[in-house]
């Protein structure tokens, strides 16, 4: 993340960086990002994160990574926002989620409409442009966000 901000900073790009309090405690916190809003717990950090997003893009990651990402899918499929999320699938990383994806709706566990809730490219210009066309219309929503 550090790289990515450090890159959008010299070419003159605004970077807003949410950490919790824990990690800033442990210098974890990059010092060079102009809006760096801390808060009080990761699940805080994702709230604020997802208010200020217009859309998520995943890159090669871990454990954080897909968790992140799931609730980010999870909150659109819910109804709690109408954010497509996106994964830019550096050398095929993400082929064996997307298998996993489609494996799970050919099971019966995700309704077929909410894949297209995640968009996947290769290359970040395409994904971003993904991300950010409005989502089409998905199946009924168990939730609305006045429920929550």
């Amino acid at each position: 993340m550090g790289v990515l901000a450090d890159a959008m900073l010299a070419a003159g790009g605004h970077v807003i960086g949410v950490i919790p309090h824990a990690l800033v405690a442990r210098e974890l916190a990059h010092r060079g990002v102009p809006d760096l809003r801390v808060v009080a717990s990761m699940h805080e950090r994702k709230a604020l994160m997802a208010d200020l997003a217009d859309g998520f893009i995943a890159m090669p990651g871990g454990f954080g990574t897909f968790e992140e990402l799931c609730e980010a899918i999870t909150w659109t499929q819910l109804g709690l926002q109408r954010k497509r999320c996106g994964l830019l699938n550096v050398a095929g990383f993400f082929d064996p989620l997307l298998q996993l994806f489609a494996h799970a709706a050919a099971q019966g566990f995700i309704k077929p409409a909410n894949l297209t809730m995640v968009s996947s490219h290769r290359a970040p210009g395409p994904l971003l442009d993904q991300v950010l066309m409005p989502l089409g219309a998905t199946e009924p929503k168990w939730l609305d966000a006045a429920d929550t």
